[in-house]
């Protein structure tokens, strides 16, 4: 008896073959579809309309308005019009989460009225993990620079994910600075020792956390005063600070040491230091250059330094923490340095109305960026009404227009990665999406040129960035035809007509709908084409909409 089956009838393998085919090709549209018509991304669960409602909130924002409105009426400038809802969410988007909205996020953007959708869109960005992952990688370039540090006591992802879980919490920030300045224990299991621990030489067996690398992050991070410059000898170019003022300050660190248990507090340790033109070293009390009144008079060391560091009356901690969250939001500080600001003034239009908000609040880095986005002048256009002169460098400096700056290497990375996906790029999404926008990313900004510590100073554009951007593997990976990870391919298949890929292009690359002009161009280089060609063409269209100046620079 043979083993073999019999034979199928010819006519009942052609149905099978047919049945199968259409069971692919309705999979396939099934598939297809879900790309294009996603589900919204869930809605944040703490916003709600009072939010923002209260009095306090209110003044302050009016306040906020008024000291610019009277620094534009005495210049004799007028300010630009509101910016559109989209070109908000475009900002704060870059500013707190470095990237651009995706398109599912405009459409549920969309769906909030006028007046709420700046809210809304804040209270979603401070649920999202983007926004605490990438804030917190701001403040650990202030806090200790860039560089890997001392691989064996120093754990820089250690300290940025765990002010990434502060800034999710929105813990209050002199907390967070106090926790920083005191820290003790182990590197990987107290994150925050960190801090102390990138400051020690590992060429030096015998040396501890450097306190006068210590003082100099201190005073510049948390106090945006530049007092590492007379590190070496007094101010000789006609300041006020001594050299003392500054080992004075690092005497304070002295005590932290290395043990078996991590950093510790000895307290038998006194600093010495031979200052400028003296022949030995000496012993050097810890006193505090400004503002000593405030100083607790006994205690650890470094308890009552972070207790006057963080003081609600030492306003220089709240100002610094104002014009960094300032800088997140516009791209630049009210400053000109973002860590050198006056101790006695003058202070630029609204510093110190937003000075007062943040110590009033308890140190409420979320209420301190909303008051922010409420303010006119936050929400003011970058470019001036139709048929006026175009916005002038006093309308900028002033921030009677939204002031044009170049976006940050990680910002343009960012952009690129999720201008490229209809999908949001975010904790859900598939890992293969993230880890491809991480690898890609973080090749982009080393090629590109991190800016480090100094990321906020302005620096012009160079021509082998641009060739970079047109170039470079990121963007010819994330436009080249594919379906499962390319916006341009998918738009190419999927939008029901020329229009709608046109004005998808835009949004998803430009966070805006495409002029008239604009869109009868590329509907014309659309016409007609099929298969291939129509995601060749879509392809120009997204390699031509992420080259464009417009796409590079935060407006």
């Amino acid at each position: 008896m043979s083993d073999t089956p019999p034979p199928v009838p010819a006519a009942r393998s052609a149905w099978r073959n047919v049945a199968f085919l259409l069971l692919c090709v309705v999979a396939a549209g099934a598939l297809l579809g879900s790309l294009w018509k996603s589900e919204p991304p869930p809605a944040p669960k703490r916003f709600h309309p009072s939010l923002t409602a209260d009095a306090k909130f209110q003044a302050a924002v009016q306040r906020l308005n008024a000291a610019f409105e009277s620094e534009w009426q005495k210049a004799g400038i007028e300010p630009v019009p509101p910016a559109p809802v989209l070109s908000l969410a475009r900002r704060l988007s870059l500013g707190l989460a470095g990237t651009v909205p995706s398109l599912e996020e405009i459409r549920a953007l969309e769906k909030q009225p006028p007046d709420q959708a700046v809210q809304w869109w804040l209270t979603y960005l401070f649920e999202d993990r983007r926004y605490s992952d990438f804030v917190a990688e701001r403040l650990a370039r202030a806090f200790v620079g860039v560089e890997a540090g001392p691989f064996l006591v120093f754990r820089r992802h250690r300290l940025t994910d765990w002010l990434s879980g502060q800034l999710a919490a929105n813990r209050p920030y002199d907390q967070v600075a106090r926790d920083l300045i005191t820290a003790e224990g182990i590197w990987t299991s107290q994150p925050a020792v960190n801090f102390v621990t990138a400051t020690v030489d590992q060429n030096n067996d015998k040396k501890g956390p450097d306190e006068v690398k210590l003082a100099g992050r201190l005073a510049r991070a948390f106090l945006g005063v530049r007092l590492d410059c007379v590190e070496c000898h007094d101010d000789f170019m006609g300041g006020s600070w001594e050299q003392k003022d500054f080992h004075q300050l690092a005497a304070y660190f002295a005590q932290a040491e290395m043990s078996l248990t991590g950093v510790r507090d000895n307290v038998k340790v006194n600093y010495q230091f031979r200052y400028h033109g003296k022949n030995t070293e000496e012993p050097v009390p810890p006193a505090v250059p400004f503002k000593g009144e405030l100083m607790p008079s006994d205690g650890p060391l470094r308890e009552r330094l972070a207790k006057w560091a963080t003081h609600p009356h030492n306003r220089a901690f709240a100002r610094t923490a104002v014009n960094r969250v300032w800088a997140l939001l516009f791209n630049r500080p009210l400053t000109e340095k973002i860590d050198s600001i006056p101790l006695e003034g003058p202070w630029p239009a609204g510093m110190e109305v937003l000075t007062d908000e943040l110590i009033a609040s308890g140190f409420d880095v979320q209420r301190l960026i909303r008051v922010i986005a409420a303010s006119q002048v936050f929400q003011r256009d970058s470019r001036a009404a139709e048929g006026r002169e175009p916005v002038t460098d006093a309308q900028e400096k002033l921030y009677a227009a939204f002031p044009l700056t170049r976006l940050r290497p990680e910002q343009v990375a960012g952009a690129v990665s999720q201008a490229a996906a209809l999908r949001t790029i975010d904790a859900e999404a598939h890992l293969v999406l993230r880890a491809t926008r991480f690898f890609q990313g973080a090749d982009f900004v080393k090629r590109y040129g991190d800016l480090g510590e100094d990321e906020f100073d302005p620096r012009g554009g160079t021509i082998p960035q641009r060739l970079i951007l047109m170039n470079g593997d990121l963007v010819t990976e994330r436009t080249k035809e594919n379906m499962v990870m390319n916006a341009s391919t998918r738009i190419a298949a999927l939008a029901p007509d020329d229009e709608t890929a046109v004005e998808t292009a835009y949004l998803c690359a430009l966070t805006r709908r495409p002029t008239d002009a604009e869109r009868a161009h590329f509907v014309d280089q659309l016409e007609g084409k099929q298969g291939k060609a129509r995601n060749e063409a879509m392809e120009d269209l997204f390699w031509t909409l992420i080259n464009a100046t417009e796409f590079s620079w935060n407006h």
